[in-house]
């Protein structure tokens, strides 16, 4: 993304413009939008560079990098929107790996036509949530498509962190015995995204949970336990991850459903749409798998912090050579919570 800024006569109008094809054709007004509304937002040192690409310091540790699309609708939901969700999804991922998320690049796909005030009020959204999350934009992307071939706004975002050494986060490291935590409720992306998208209304609103993660993370980290794995249950909900890393570690996992946290609001909301928050999307929540024997000092770590005063071991890991998820029910039984089939809430992030 170069951001040297030419000279115009007249600067964007980002109260009543529009996305046009022009805006991606890598002249002047490509130009101008890049400098006027992504680099003035975005700006720091390596993003001003003006290169096609950001030289970087060399950082200490062994690299991780993680890549996210987002195709979220409607683009603007309670409790964030898809720029802020751009910075949020891809800092966790960097950081279940046990990373220090470093450095964010953001591309862009926009729609002919898209309002220029929605596009801004994007683009600072997500300035924001970098600032505050300590990542930077430092490179980046844009391209037009022509009306009616795109939604609005399609962002890409890729992060990269280091790992710092003795520390070895993955999802084939459960082990039977160990305790699966999980940070607070569960289903409130999901559930805010769906509510507004379909009209619908509640007794209390319901908000998405949409956070960065890595503080939380390094404090659990710093706290000195055995962390084995670490996941954000975003697509798939809580449900699917645990699968995943049931499969991925050859184990099988006991839940409690009395100890996984489902807000009134999406547990109403999901009664009433025959949906199991199980499966529902989350966007500021982990899951943590531990050594037992450190499980109250993990949980009291998460806690401590702001997006883990709900905190809660909520399982463990059975040897099963199946790969079951079994979940102990309120009412005394057990059933098994399997893979989630087909898709049951698109465009959620």
């Amino acid at each position: 993304m170069n951001t040297v800024k030419p000279n115009y006569t007249r600067a964007l109008d980002l109260k009543h413009g529009r996305v046009d094809m022009s805006h991606g054709s890598g002249g002047r007004a490509m130009a101008q939008l890049i400098a006027e509304l992504f680099a003035a937002a975005f700006d720091n040192e390596y993003l001003a560079q003006g290169n096609d690409g950001a030289l970087l310091p060399q950082a200490q540790g062994r690299l991780v990098m993680a890549t996210d699309s987002h195709v979220v609708s409607p683009l603007f939901f309670a409790g964030g929107d898809i720029g802020c969700l751009s910075v949020h999804g891809t800092i966790n991922d960097v950081a279940v790996m046990g990373a220090k998320p470093l450095y964010l690049s953001a591309s862009f796909i926009l729609e002919e036509g898209f309002p220029l005030a929605d596009l801004n009020r994007i683009v600072e959204s997500m300035a924001q949530a970098a600032r505050a999350a300590g990542v930077p934009i430092v490179t980046g992307d844009t391209k037009v498509v022509e009306q009616g071939k795109g939604d609005g706004v399609f962002i890409t975002t890729t992060g990269v962190g280091v790992v710092p050494d003795g520390i070895h986060l993955s999802g084939d490291q459960a082990r039977p015995g160990d305790k699966i935590l999980l940070s607070g409720s569960i289903g409130d992306h999901g559930m805010a995204i769906l509510s507004q998208r379909e009209g619908l209304t509640f007794s209390a609103p319901i908000v998405s949970d949409t956070a960065a993660l890595h503080g939380l993370i390094a404090a659990m980290l710093d706290s000195g336990v055995r962390l084995r794995v670490l996941r954000d249950p975003t697509r798939g909900g809580l449900a699917t991850t645990l699968n995943e890393i049931a499969r991925q570690s050859g184990v099988g996992m006991m839940l409690h459903e009395s100890a996984i946290k489902v807000n009134q609001p999406v547990e109403a909301a999901c009664e009433l749409l025959g949906l199991d928050p199980l499966y529902v999307a989350n966007e500021g929540k982990l899951v943590a798998i531990c050594a037992p024997a450190d499980a109250d000092r993990l949980l009291a770590a998460m806690r401590a912090h702001p997006f883990g005063r709900d905190a809660a071991v909520i399982g463990e890991v059975l040897a099963d050579a199946h790969g079951f998820v079994q979940m102990t029910t309120r009412l005394g039984g057990r059933r098994v919570v399997d893979w989630l089939a087909g898709e049951q809430l698109p465009r959620i992030c």
